[in-house]
C-alpha cells in the first residue's frame, strides 16, 4: 500500500523506478475516496489533476527531490489557476492568476498538488470550524476538532491522503492541529520561508510551514521551500542547512529547557503524565533537561490577541467588493456596498477579530493598546534569548489540553483563544517550533512542542527523528 509510505520513500521508489507516479497518485486517490466523507479535510480536491499530470510523468526520467510525490496545500497558499478561498466566503470564487513562491519551489522539485485543504476562515480559528463551507473532523475522533486553522492539511496527512502537506502558522496553527491529529507539525523561523503568495493575516506572525508523519519528510520539504525571496520583504538571506542529512546527528549532551510558567498553564493532567513521560524518555537518550524561566509568557494571549487583529485589520480592509471576490447583490450606493459586502462575506470570528484590531488602532488608543502589546512582545522574544543561553532548546507540551469536541468552544472565544497559550509565544518571538506526537490517551493523540533557537530548525528536527527512533508514532494510524 503506497499510502501508507512516507514522502522521501515514495520519492526514492519512483527515482529507482520502482513504482510509477500514477500508481503512487492512484494510491492515494483510492486513500482519498475511503476517509473523506468521514473527515472533510479538503475544499478543492485536485486528484483527478494530479492523476493526468502523474500519467504525463510516467516513463520520464525524474527530476526534482519530490518527482511524482504528492502534497496537500492549505486553501491560504496561491496556486496559479485553481480556486483559492481561506475558508470564506468572500473568495469563494477566486482564482488566482500566479503561484505562491512555496510552490514555485515545489514544482521545480516535481511535486503534485492533491488538493486544497479546508481551514478557518482567514486562518482565524483553533478548530477549523470558522470554515464557512463545513467543519474538518478529527480522524482519531470525528466527534472531536482537528485543531486550526491548518486542520485540513493535519487531517490529510493523519490518514494519509497525503504523504505531506503545506500550512501556515501564526499563533500555533500548525502545532495545535499536529498535536490534535498525531502528526508533526513545524512553523519555521519568521523569515525562513517566503509569505510571497500567503494570502495574509497578521504579517508580522504569518509563517508557512509543514505537515508530515516522518520527521524526514518534513525536512525534505522543509528544505525545498526555504530560502530568500526578494518579492517578499521579511525573507532573511540566511543560508539554507541541509535538514535531511543533519536530522540524522547524534543528540547525546542536548540540554533541554524546561520553561515551569509552561506547566502553570492549568494542563490537562493525562496530557502532563504524557509529557512527563516523554521528558523521561529524552533523558534516557542522552538529553539533559534544565528548569528554565519565561516570566513574560503569561502575557503572550493578551499581547497576541491585540497585534494579530490589528494587522488582520489592516490586512482585511482589501476585501471591498470591488476589485475581486464577493460583492453584495444590493446597495444603494458605494458606501453601502462596501459595508453589505464585508457584512455578508464575513464569518462571525473574522469580524470579531477586525473590530478588536480596528478599536485597538483607534485614534487615542493605539498607545495604550497596540505599542504596550508590542513591548510586551520584545520582552518575550527576550525572555527566550535569555533561556538560550543556558539550553540549547525549550520543550513543552503543544497544547494544554486533548481534542475537544466539536461545538464545544464555539460560544466562548476566551476558551478558544486559550487553546494556543502554549505556542502564540512562539510566534511573538519569530522562532522556530515542531510539534511532535509524543503519546495517545483514549485513543486521542498529545503533541509535544520543541522550540529552537532563531534559524535553528535543525537541533529540533534532530531531537524530533532521535525521538521517533525510539517511539515509532508514523506507524499508528486512525482506524475510521
Amino acid at each position: 500500500m503506497l499510502w501508507r509510505k512516507g514522502a522521501s520513500e515514495i520519492a526514492s521508489l519512483i527515482s529507482k523506478g520502482e513504482v510509477r507516479p500514477s500508481e503512487v497518485l492512484e494510491s492515494f486517490f483510492r486513500r482519498f475516496e475511503e476517509t473523506e466523507s468521514k473527515v472533510k479535510a479538503y475544499i478543492t480536491p485536485l486528484f483527478e489533476k494530479a492523476l493526468e499530470r502523474a500519467r504525463e510523468l510516467d516513463g520520464k526520467k525524474p527530476e526534482g527531490r519530490l518527482f511524482g510525490v504528492p502534497v496537500a496545500v492549505k486553501d491560504n497558499i496561491v496556486i496559479k489557476g485553481v480556486r483559492t478561498t481561506c475558508g470564506s466566503k468572500i473568495l469563494e470564487n477566486f482564482v488566482p492568476p500566479y503561484d505562491a513562491t512555496v510552490i514555485e519551489r515545489l514544482k521545480r522539485e516535481g511535486a503534485l498538488f492533491v488538493g486544497k485543504t479546508n481551514m478557518d476562515e482567514f486562518a482565524m480559528g483553533s478548530s477549523t470550524e470558522y470554515s464557512a463551507f463545513f467543519p474538518t473532523r478529527n480522524p482519531w475522533d470525528t466527534e472531536r476538532v482537528p485543531g486550526g486553522s491548518s486542520g485540513g492539511s493535519a487531517v490529510t496527512v493523519a490518514v494519509s491522503s497525503a504523504p505531506v502537506s503545506l500550512g501556515s502558522d501564526t499563533g500555533g496553527s500548525i502545532r495545535q492541529p499536529a498535536s490534535f491529529c498525531g502528526v508533526i507539525g513545524i512553523k519555521p523561523t519568521y523569515g525562513r520561508v517566503s509569505r510571497y503568495g500567503l494570502v495574509a493575516f497578521a504579517s508580522s506572525l504569518d509563517q508557512i510551514g509543514v505537515f508530515g508523519r516522518r520527521t524526514e519528510d518534513v525536512a525534505l520539504l522543509l528544505e525545498v521551500i526555504s530560502g530568500h525571496d526578494p518579492r517578499d520583504s521579511t525573507s532573511r538571506e540566511v543560508p539554507v542547512p541541509k535538514y535531511t542529512e543533519e536530522i540524522k546527528k547524534e543528540i547525546k549532551g542536548l540540554k533541554i529547557g524546561i520553561p515551569k510558567e509552561f506547566l502553570e498553564f492549568g494542563l490537562q493532567k493525562e496530557v502532563e503524565e504524557t509529557f512527563n513521560e516523554f521528558l523521561k524518555k529524552l533523558e534516557y537518550i542522552g538529553c539533559e533537561l534544565v528548569e528554565v524561566s519565561l516570566p513574560y509568557v503569561r502575557y503572550a494571549i493578551p499581547a497576541y490577541y491585540i497585534i494579530a487583529p490589528s494587522e488582520a485589520s489592516s490586512n482585511l480592509a482589501r476585501y471591498d467588493g470591488v476589485r475581486y471576490g464577493y460583492r453584495a447583490k444590493e446597495f444603494s450606493d458605494i458606501v453601502d456596498m462596501f459595508s453589505r459586502t464585508r457584512d455578508e462575506g464575513f464569518g462571525p470570528e473574522v469580524k470579531r477579530r477586525i473590530m478588536l484590531g480596528t478599536f485597538a488602532l483607534s485614534a487615542g488608543y493605539y498607545d495604550a493598546y497596540y505599542l504596550k502589546a508590542m513591548k510586551v512582545r520584545r520582552l518575550i522574544y527576550e525572555d527566550f534569548m535569555n533561556a538560550f543561553e543556558k539550553v540549547d532548546l525549550i520543550a513543552g507540551p503543544t497544547t494544554p489540553t486533548l481534542p475537544f469536541k466539536l461545538g464545544e468552544r464555539l460560544d466562548n472565544p476566551i476558551e478558544m483563544y486559550l487553546s494556543d497559550v502554549l505556542t502564540v509565544p512562539v510566534n511573538l518571538a519569530g522562532l522556530p517550533g515542531i510539534s511532535v506526537p509524543i503519546g495517545w490517551v483514549n485513543g486521542l493523540p498529545v503533541g509535544g512542542q520543541l522550540i529552537g533557537k532563531p534559524w535553528d530548525e535543525t537541533t529540533i528536527l534532530r531531537v524530533s527523528y532521535a525521538w521517533e527512533q525510539i517511539f515509532p508514532h508514523y506507524e499508528k494510524t486512525p482506524q475510521l
